[in-house]
């Protein structure tokens, strides 16, 4: 049943350029369609902190940022049923997640989406108020909160 199933630990990233604008990757597997900011899982041993410098250099194929703020709490979104079983090889129920906000330092020649196994096919920079509408829909809340938390650092 869904509901014994844990929430994966993970991290998040808000990465902004110095415009303002907040990066998102378009997603290559087919399990979740759409875009999303940088996010993965914390590995034993690792900091959250350490957690999102890595995935950010795994999925961005970067590490030309720096932190500049961190959401208090953790923040969880459920899978919707169709994906359970199927999304984090059926272990898990979602994601309960600790997220960060970056500035971008580098130039977009300095992003390299094929660094490591690629999870993005694409990027982009988009504004705080187009990130909602290419987010999956399950997703969304969670977003708005980042959002939230973050905007006045844009």
């Amino acid at each position: 049943m869904s509901s014994d199933l844990p929430y994966r630990p993970c991290v998040g990233i808000m990465l902004f350029n110095q415009d303002g604008k907040v990066f998102v990757g378009k997603r290559i597997d087919q399990s979740v369609e759409g875009w999303q900011m940088p996010q993965g899982g914390i590995d034993k041993g690792e900091t959250p902190k350490q957690a999102a410098k890595r995935e950010l250099q795994e999925e961005a194929g970067t590490d030309k940022a720096e932190i500049i703020g961190e959401m208090e709490d953790w923040v969880t979104y459920d899978l919707p049923e169709h994906l359970i079983g199927v999304a984090f090889h059926g272990k898990y129920k979602g994601q309960r997640q600790k997220w960060f906000a970056m500035r971008f330092t580098g130039k977009d020649t300095d992003i390299d989406l094929t660094a490591h196994e690629p999870e993005f096919s694409a990027f982009q920079w988009v504004s705080l108020d187009e990130l909602p509408g290419l987010i999956v829909p399950f997703k969304r809340q969670t977003y708005q909160q980042v959002i939230a938390a973050f905007k006045n650092l844009a």
